[in-house]
């Protein structure tokens, strides 16, 4: 399985909450887990940039992490 170097933001909640409503609830969504979770949200900020469209592998592997989704579960979804 190959993971690419960034991935869009949309593309994971779109994965992570299938039943929301739109894309923009869903990324709402995510922040407000992120923002409850101080290490998760500092994790993030220390892997790389969090001001674009995009996470890197590294932020999403933590996210996965936060969520107990492997990413071989995370690619089924």
């Amino acid at each position: 399985m190959i993971i690419r170097r960034t991935i869009l933001k949309q593309d994971i909640v779109k994965k992570l909450y299938p039943n929301s409503i739109s894309v923009r609830s869903a990324m709402q969504q995510l922040r407000c887990e992120i923002e409850i979770c101080p290490p998760l949200k500092e994790q993030i900020a220390n892997a790389g940039n969090t001001r674009c469209h995009y996470y890197n592998k590294q932020q999403l592997l933590l996210i996965l992490e936060h969520f107990s989704i492997s990413l071989e579960e995370f690619e089924q979804l």
